[in-house]
């Protein structure tokens, strides 16, 4: 007799997770999404006291290099609306990079950008990945504020380098869906 009631049970169970699936489907249609540009100022001169990207770890008896593995660096960089240092402020890219491949060709990312602007002040978007100059793209693993339980990513492109100073100006594209 227990044996009749197996299809309908199965049956009813089928339903639940169709249904379950439908309603997390429809869930997902309702994220909102925020596309972001600006211009990240990177000084990494070591020495140099505007420095903004500065070496903190490395692999004993080798040079702290952005090409060589295992160097860890410690960044605090301005974020701006242009590629002019002196245009509005959006906030700051806090994080580490770490030099991740042996031959010094990839980076590992993981960074806050905070901002400050009126718009988004007090938030945060976490990204994270691995890159390779001169385009990159890394993941968005979360948020704070207007971009709590933001997913994404960003995509980033040299704008301008200045070896002999050792300044760049990084534009960085970021894509978030919050709900």
């Amino acid at each position: 007799m227990a044996t009749s009631f197996l299809p309908e049970i199965l049956t009813n169970i089928f339903l639940v997770l169709v249904v379950t699936a439908a309603m997390y489907a429809a869930k997902a249609t309702d994220l909102e999404e925020t596309k972001l540009s600006f211009y990240i100022h990177d000084i990494s001169a070591f020495g140099n006291p505007k420095a903004t990207v500065i070496p903190v770890a490395g692999i004993t008896g080798k040079a702290w290099t952005f090409t060589q593995f295992g160097t860890v660096y410690v960044v605090d960089d301005n974020i701006t609306k242009t590629p002019d240092p002196k245009s509005p402020q959006v906030g700051q890219i806090q994080g580490l990079y770490l030099t991740a491949a042996l031959d010094g060709s990839r980076t590992f990312a993981t960074a806050s950008i905070v901002f400050t602007n009126k718009e988004y002040n007090g938030s945060t978007i976490q990204i994270q990945g691995t890159n390779k100059d001169p385009a990159t793209e890394v993941a968005v693993v979360g948020g704070t504020g207007k971009f709590r339980y933001a997913r994404g990513y960003a995509t980033s492109k040299i704008y301008f380098l200045d070896i002999a100073t050792q300044h760049s100006v990084v534009q960085l594209n970021v894509t978030v869906q919050t709900s």
